[in-house]
């Protein structure tokens, strides 16, 4: 098995399919960190301390568990490149608990680390639907490609456009009316989590190699050409 599936299986995933929506009733602050407290609106069948959660797309452990309550600590790490600097309490949270091997993946693989922010520029109904138009980092914006996937606030979305540091994407009104992206409104900020499989061939592609022990990869900007991916 390639070393970016061992990496897979070594963490927890998530789909992107939100589960239902929280609220964050406490916020405590400790030394550059945070704890926050989450209600649930539908409780937590077998999440126990130690587990994992997705918050707005951020994959966060839950410190303590209480039928439909849990705590999680927010390390300066995440609220550097999360919304979570500016989560105040009585906020709305999408929740997604972590993916089992047993499930299906409705959505697409989500690691639940976050790459940074986007703020959203504009709102239009388009027939059923609602399009979403985010400006990004060009950084981020790298990793985005049409009809490729991204996380936003932890919800698997399709890219309808995407630019030098803008892309767009649209909103079935089932997915407004289950997430935050429905009540969100232009000017807010939210999590951003590009596909992970263009990090890690992006990655092969600059060093060649995927470990110092390991021979060199087989996979180049030739054969990807050769093959019809360039």
């Amino acid at each position: 098995m390639i070393s970016w599936l061992r990496d897979i299986y070594k963490k927890s995933m998530f789909t992107g399919i939100i589960e239902g929506l929280g609220t964050v009733t406490g916020i405590r602050n400790s030394e550059g960190a945070r704890q926050f407290a989450i209600q649930s609106d539908f409780f937590l069948k077998d999440i126990k301390t130690g587990d994992s959660i997705a918050v707005n797309g951020a994959c966060l452990t839950a410190v303590a568990v209480d039928g439909n309550r849990f705590s999680a600590d927010v390390s300066p790490e995440t609220l550097n490149r999360t919304t979570f600097n500016r989560t105040k309490i009585g906020e709305r949270v999408n929740l997604e608990r972590a993916l089992r091997l047993s499930d299906r993946l409705d959505g697409h693989l989500v690691s639940g680390h976050i790459d940074g922010m986007a703020i959203i520029v504009g709102k239009q109904k388009k027939a059923n639907a609602i399009i979403v138009s985010m400006e990004v980092s060009e950084y981020i914006c790298r990793y985005l490609i049409e009809k490729g996937s991204v996380a936003i606030d932890g919800i698997s979305l399709t890219v309808n456009m995407c630019r030098q540091n803008y892309f767009d994407v649209s909103i079935i009104p089932h997915t407004a009316s289950l997430t935050t992206i429905g009540i969100k409104q232009v000017g807010e900020y939210v999590n951003i989590e590009t596909d992970m499989i263009g990090k890690y061939v992006e990655r092969f592609l600059n060093t060649g190699v995927e470990k110092d022990d390991e021979p060199k990869s087989v996979i180049d900007k030739e054969l990807l050409a050769r093959t019809g991916f360039l």
